[in-house]
């Protein structure tokens, strides 16, 4: 059987497709945008059919651009943004309202309640995660609540919730199936990680009938197979991850203390730390980073919710570049004296603030900061994000790997030469940049070969990770750390609290 995989990425801002061959490389890639909805402020919503045509496109459009037949494709693997909700009718498969994105903030007042009500205590020890609207529980909860007749029809049995991998599964097979993995069920607030089910009390907590919920299967399993009319031959669907442990996995971050970071609408850095799940001291999430054969591996998790995003905004709001390649050179011209601090909390503060009610702010204006300090400044905010992600994981993580951090980084922004330097020089600790910057789609794909037999196990994909560059620091300590002061105050004047 050939080796070449179709990983399917379906992201928060595109969908894309990926066909990987024996050796890991991608030879087709397709990528399609999709409309964002913002109908209040703090809402993100997408249209749930939007997601479904987009990535069929898509990965029509890649198996016509690879030239291959149909019969050489082994398996299909999917990634998918995570914690984003859709809700439908199991008997007409029509989404009873718009999916409600991970960013969205809705739910805010609703995990205040619960948090007053002490709740997340018991929330925490259960999930790994904290009470916040980035999680689908809540979004579910909103749901049921606010669409006319969902309640009933879900307490009927008639609707079905999935987070994005889920919607895709069950059209992709024409209903038939119903499943997720346990790295998406783990980031929907109502599945136990210690015990590996769907939890009674949580959902009861949160009015969600347990029939709406999918079956949860190992991140490499099989997951069925499309129908025949929508790539012209049945492939079967053997791996599925939520985009972040998909990195991981992409990244062969297999032993306990490798850390990965990805930088793509938002920044997610995940430290393996085994067997065992870590309670965080530091507001980090615990969380499962895949699951093989039955065998849980969990992971500290840290997710900042707007980088990327930043660039996004310097082109659409502020639309002082036309394209994102060109904040490089703009931060690169940028004089030391105008020196901005961007707070991106354009949706609020993730980890470890978590801080949903706080709004960007910038800090340092002057009559002379310009398009270039701007641009500065928003690619230096995701450095100095990751750097209280990795601290707060240097307190959280006992491991010897936490003294000497080297940080594997994927995802668009990792592109940009300027902006790995400044991380590196920020962390004080190396960056690699691997060779194939698809780690996200290639860790979907890996699962599914994993299943269907044709790439090699995990010591020997490992073994074939390649290093792009390392990104070494070159600040001086004294510099690094007036940087850092000066970041810590922006922040501290920037939350709800402050």
């Amino acid at each position: 059987m050939s080796g070449t995989i179709l990983a399917i990425d379906q992201g928060t801002t595109s969908s894309r497709a990926i066909l990987f061959d024996e050796s890991f490389r991608p030879t087709a890639v397709a990528q399609q945008e999709f409309t964002q909805h913002f109908p209040r402020s703090g809402w993100v919503e997408h249209e749930a059919e939007d997601l479904w045509t987009s990535t069929v496109a898509v990965c029509r459009e890649a198996i016509e651009k690879s030239g291959q037949p149909l019969s050489n494709i082994a398996a299909v693997g999917i990634t998918n943004q995570r914690e984003t909700t859709v809700v439908w009718n199991r008997h007409t498969g029509k989404a009873v309202h718009r999916a409600i994105v991970w960013q969205d903030r809705r739910t805010a007042d609703l995990c205040a309640r619960l948090r007053a009500e002490g709740h997340e205590a018991m929330v925490t020890a259960r999930t790994g995660l904290l009470l916040d609207p980035y999680f689908s529980g809540t979004k579910l909860a909103w749901i049921l609540d606010n669409v006319e007749g969902a309640r009933a029809s879900a307490d009927a049995g008639d609707l079905l919730f999935g987070t994005v991998d889920t919607w895709l599964i069950w059209r992709l097979t024409g209903g038939r199936v119903h499943a997720t993995d346990a790295t998406n069920a783990a980031r929907t607030l109502l599945y136990n990680i210690i015990e590996n089910r769907w939890d009674d009390d949580l959902c009861r907590l949160l009015g969600i009938p347990m029939s709406m919920l999918p079956d949860v299967r190992d991140s490499s399993a099989d997951f069925g197979m499309t129908e025949v009319e929508v790539f012209g031959t049945p492939l079967p669907i053997l791996g599925v991850a939520g985009d972040q442990q998909a990195a991981t996995v992409g990244q062969a971050c297999f032993e306990p203390g490798m850390v990965k970071s990805t930088y793509g609408t938002g920044c997610f850095a995940l430290i393996n730390t085994g067997k065992t799940p870590v309670a965080s001291q530091n507001r980090l999430l615990s969380t499962i980073a895949y699951r093989l054969d039955g065998q849980t591996t969990y992971a500290l998790e840290g997710s900042i919710f707007v980088a990327g995003s930043a660039v996004q905004w310097l082109r659409d709001g502020l639309k002082i570049i036309s394209n994102a390649a060109e904040t490089q050179a703009l931060a690169a011209s940028a004089a030391e004296e105008n020196r901005l601090y961007l707070v991106p909390a354009f949706v609020g503060l993730g980890a470890p603030h978590w801080d949903p009610d706080a709004r960007g702010a910038i800090f340092g204006l002057t009559r002379a900061s310009g398009p270039a300090d701007f641009a500065r400044a928003a690619l230096e905010s995701v450095g100095y994000q990751t750097l209280d992600l990795i601290d707060a994981m240097h307190a959280d993580w006992s491991g010897d790997a936490r003294t000497a951090t080297i940080l594997r980084v994927d995802g668009g922004m990792t592109a940009s030469d300027w902006t790995m330097q400044f991380l590196a020089d920020i962390l004080g600790a190396p960056v690699d940049r691997p060779q194939v910057l698809e780690t996200t789609a290639l860790g979907a794909a890996w699962l599914a070969a994993r299943k269907a037999g044709v790439w090699p196990d995990m010591a020997e994909f490992a073994s074939r990770w390649r290093l792009d560059r390392r990104f070494e620091p070159q600040m001086a300590a004294s510099t690094r750390a007036q940087l850092v002061e000066g970041w810590r105050e922006a922040v501290r004047r920037t939350k709800s609290a402050a």
